[in-house]
């Protein structure tokens, strides 16, 4: 079988099915990608990059349309040069939203295309207009619904679709849900596993005399995470518990929604704001796998809050190690955590009670321990990559030209 994957990063999402595929001889695995430096046995990387950005004077709205457009070209022409190599694909699996899966049905009009449908776009009802204090403007509404443009294409074009999670494939519009099936990428739970007693010690940080860590883990440090409430939050923890240290894994950038103007990050806004004891809080930048598993084994309670937007990786991967999750009470969160069943959820905007709910672990540890049992449980149930990947293994087969 000759499968073609598309992400801009790699191997993103389909770390785990790419590896899996190209373990077999007979299939022949490429990627196109705009990621020059990883690479991984028996696939085969081929690079894409758009001829250009998008021009500064197209209209706001359109702009992201523009680079989809920018990067479905830059695909289509890979595409022609794997032609050139005698290399058609029987299936194609990519990530819409972005542009490289525009144009498939074009290159390869006879090849089925599998997309990856992340996330839908709504001005209403779900993270745009969640926070009060930023109310949207005529011009947000209008650009919101325009950068749906490429994934609805996708929605028209693709053979089948894939969503995460139940409340990601809610928010794609009705009429083509059908076309969409919900299969999580799966936490490999042997990897992320508890271990008992265990303590923190990093390159550059040795917690191993801490008995109470509080976690916080975000690809960035931005409002759509949580970010700013969890600062507040832990201002009243430390003022109430001495000995107690943060942990926070990260960039100090923005991924999803505003950044801050004069090039000002939301790290910096919400230290000038709070006062902290900042020996007892540590940031540790992006990890290492094995440094960021460490963290999260060694957690008293982990903090993951979240708009109601895409759920992250980690949210899974910590309740996997028998992490104690306290996650923001928003539809991605409580499709998983049952308050006071495998976690606990708390109000998003309120850093008091943020920080009274990690009061409330760090006092009852051993009213605690089911629920850390129970978290894993949950993980190896409903998304252990050991069942997971199989089922993408096999809709990939029964789509495929071959």
């Amino acid at each position: 079988m000759r499968v073609l994957f598309l992400h801009n990063n790699f191997p993103a999402q389909y770390r785990h099915v790419a590896v899996n595929l190209a373990q077999d001889p007979n299939n022949v695995v490429v990627f196109g990608t705009k990621n020059r430096e990883v690479t991984l046995a028996g696939i085969h990387k081929a690079i894409f990059e758009p001829n250009r950005e998008p021009h500064p004077t197209t209209h706001h709205y359109v702009r992201p349309l523009e680079n989809a457009v920018l990067h479905g070209q830059a695909v289509y022409k890979l595409a022609e040069q794997l032609k050139a190599q005698s290399f058609v694909p029987d299936i194609i699996c990519g990530h819409s939203g972005w542009g490289p899966t525009l144009f498939m049905k074009d290159a390869f009009p006879d090849t089925p295309l599998i997309c990856y449908f992340e996330w839908f776009y709504h001005a209403y009802g779900s993270d745009a207009d969640f926070d009060p204090t930023e109310p949207l403007t005529v011009d947000d509404v209008a650009r919101i619904r325009i950068k749906n443009a490429p994934i609805l294409l996708d929605l028209y074009t693709c053979d089948r679709g894939l969503s995460p999670t139940n409340w990601q494939r809610s928010q794609f519009p009705p009429e083509f849900q059908s076309k969409i099936s919900v299969l999580h990428d799966g936490v490999d739970t042997e990897f992320f596993q508890p271990k008992p007693n265990a303590k923190l010690v990093l390159p550059n940080l040795d917690l191993s005399g801490v008995d109470e860590i509080v976690t916080y883990v975000a690809r960035g440090m931005e409002p759509y995470r949580g970010f700013p409430q969890f600062i507040e939050a832990i201002a009243y923890v430390q003022e109430r518990r001495p000995n107690c240290h943060i942990v926070i894994v990260g960039a100090d950038r923005v991924c999803y929604g505003k950044t801050l103007p004069e090039g000002k990050t939301y790290k910096n806004l919400m230290l000038e704001k709070v006062p902290l004891d900042l020996s007892r809080v540590h940031f540790t930048g992006t990890l290492p796998y094995g440094q960021y598993l460490q963290v999260i084994q060694a957690s008293s309670v982990h903090v993951y809050l979240t708009r109601p937007f895409v759920l992250s990786w980690s949210m899974i991967e910590a309740m996997s190690t028998g992490c104690l999750v306290l996650g923001s009470d928003t539809a991605p969160v409580t499709e998983i955590i049952q308050d006071g069943e495998n976690g606990l959820l708390v109000d998003f905007f309120s850093p008091q009670k943020i920080a009274d709910r990690i009061d409330e672990v760090l006092d009852n540890p051993t009213k605690m321990a089911e629920l850390r049992v129970n978290a894993r449980k949950t993980v190896l149930e409903r998304y252990a990559l050991a069942d997971l990947l199989p089922k993408h293994i096999q809709m990939i087969k029964d789509i495929a030209n071959c």
